[in-house]
C-alpha cells in the first residue's frame, strides 16, 4: 500500500472513513479481497509471494493497513516480509492493540522501512520504526504514503484534500472516494521530496493513481466503518489503467464497544 487517505472519528456517521491504493510491480502474484479460507474471520487482499498483506479488516472488529518507507538506500533483511505484520495482528484473536504495539517496539527494527495502522475503528494506532511519531492516531483526516504519518507530499496533500470535500456530505458515497483516488497527473518535479530515486523516478512515482507499464496501482480499497458497527469493504483492482477494472463488495456487522 502506497498511498491511504482516512477520516478518524470525525464524521457524524462512521467512526473510520478510508481509501487506500496499493502500488506493485504488475507482474507480483496477489489474490484480491476476500475471506481467508485458513483463516475466515480476515478479509484481505493476499500477496502470493510472501503470502502477507497489505489492508484487511476482521470480522471481530480488528484492522491494518500498511506501506513501506521509502528508503531505497537503507540494508534491511528483504526475507521479512512487512506485510506479514498486517495478517499476524489480524490473525491472532488474542493479539490486542497493546500487545501489537509492545511486539512492534521489540522487533520493528528488525524489517525494513514501514508505517503500520492498526487498531479497530475506535482505538486507531499508527507505529513506524523511521521516526518518533508512533502512538495512538488523533481524530481528523490524515494521509500516509511512503515517509511519515501526514508528511505533506503534494500525493498526500491532494488526496486529503479530496477526502475532506466527500466528508461534506452526510451520507459518503465510496464512488466519491474511488474518483478521488484515480487522478494520474504527476507532480512537478520542483514540487516533489527526494528520496533518493532520482528526479524521473520521484515523477513517475508522484501521481495519487501510478498508471505505468511495470509497476503502478494494482487497488484502490475503499473501507467504511459506520457509528451503528456496519463494515463496508470495496476493492477495485485494475488491468493498466483507471478504466479497466473490476469492484469488489463485502458488508458484515461488528461489535463495538459502548461509548
Amino acid at each position: 500500500m502506497c498511498l491511504i487517505v482516512f477520516a478518524y472519528n470525525c464524521h457524524p456517521a462512521y467512526h473510520l472513513i478510508l481509501g487506500a491504493n496499493r502500488d506493485e510491480f504488475r507482474n507480483r502474484p496477489t489474490d484480491p479481497a476476500e475471506f481467508w479460507s485458513n483463516a475466515p474471520h480476515i478479509l484481505a487482499g493476499r500477496d502470493r509471494v510472501a503470502g502477507g498483506t497489505w489492508l484487511g479488516v476482521t470480522t471481530d472488529g480488528k484492522l491494518a493497513a500498511i506501506t513501506n518507507y521509502r528508503s531505497p538506500q537503507e540494508q534491511g533483511d528483504v526475507s521479512t516480509s512487512r506485510g506479514r505484520l498486517v495478517s499476524a495482528y489480524l490473525q491472532n484473536p488474542l493479539m490486542t492493540p497493546g500487545k501489537f504495539q509492545s511486539l512492534l517496539n521489540h522487533d520493528g527494527a528488525h524489517y525494513k522501512g514501514l508505517n503500520l495502522l492498526y487498531g479497530t475503528a475506535t482505538e486507531l494506532h499508527y507505529f513506524t520504526n523511521r521516526g518518533g511519531s508512533s502512538g495512538p492516531v488523533t481524530p481528523g483526516i490524515h494521509g500516509l504514503s511512503n515517509h511519515l504519518l501526514d508528511t505533506r507530499w503534494p500525493k498526500v496533500a491532494a488526496a486529503t484534500s479530496r477526502l475532506e470535500s466527500v466528508l461534506q456530505d452526510a451520507q459518503v458515497d465510496p464512488d466519491q472516494i474511488f474518483a478521488a483516488l484515480a487522478d494520474p497527473t504527476p507532480f512537478p518535479v520542483d514540487m516533489l521530496p527526494d528520496t533518493g530515486v532520482g528526479p524521473d523516478r520521484e515523477r513517475l512515482l508522484s501521481p495519487i493513481f501510478i498508471d505505468n507499464e511495470s509497476y503502478g496501482t494494482r487497488s484502490t480499497t475503499v473501507l467504511l466503518i459506520s457509528r451503528s458497527g456496519l463494515v463496508t469493504f470495496m476493492e477495485r483492482t485494475f488491468d493498466r489503467s483507471p478504466s479497466s477494472s473490476t469492484l469488489l463488495r463485502y458488508s458484515f456487522q461488528v461489535r463495538l464497544p459502548i461509548s
